[in-house]
């Protein structure tokens, strides 16, 4: 089994944990040149703002909703990300750092001894607790699986209390029939076109 852990909203819940009047708030993160948006808490994206949104268009919409604008840190990004990994690196021997927000752990057996449901909910509690940073874990037995589980996890929280594992025939199914081919890890938007185009 593997689990992919995805810290949420990461550059967004970063400027959170320093200003926790925020939370609840809508926040977006723009580029070096604060060209583009870059990153949006949950209320952002309520609101409509899309990723790559450019900022001069949207200055109207972020005065009306009372937008929190911030230009992008990414020493602190990068100092958040090394202690979320530190701490989630405790949770499994096998290791790969994927993003500057997401990790797999591997967890071969891990179920034989382990309530896995449990265990995600513990590293949720933990990265939170130690880092402000609110995390969701997907768990399942291969790695395009776990992304997927992450992606469940992470669109209902309060029904996967923050982590989800695909670990049946039927939870399987169930999990692709509601993904984009294009969302499957490792495909991209034109290759999904041409598997598109052979149906």
């Amino acid at each position: 089994m593997f689990a992919l852990i995805d810290c949420n909203n990461f550059y967004a819940s970063c400027e959170r944990v320093f200003r926790p009047d925020l939370n609840g708030k809508p926040v977006v993160v723009l580029s070096n040149n604060d060209g583009c948006v870059i990153a949006r808490s949950n209320e952002a994206k309520a609101i409509g703002i899309p990723m790559g949104a450019p900022a001069f268009e949207y200055e109207a919409i972020f005065q009306q909703h009372q937008v929190q604008v911030f230009s992008a840190n990414f020493a602190l990004y990068g100092d958040m990300s090394h202690r979320v990994m530190t701490i989630l690196s405790e949770y499994a021997p096998e290791l790969e750092i994927y993003s500057i927000d997401e990790i797999f752990l591997k967890l071969d057996g891990f179920d034989k001894h382990i309530d896995l449901q449990g265990y995600g909910e513990q590293m949720r509690s933990k990265v939170t607790r130690w880092t402000g940073i609110p995390i969701s874990v997907g768990i399942a037995p291969t790695k395009a699986l776990a992304k997927l589980a992450n992606r469940i996890a992470k669109k209902y929280p309060q029904q996967t209390k923050g982590t989800y594992i695909i670990d049946t025939e039927e939870k399987r199914i169930k999990a692709l029939k509601w993904l984009k081919v294009e969302d499957v890890l490792g495909i991209g938007r034109q290759h999904a076109k041409r598997l598109q185009a052979q149906q």
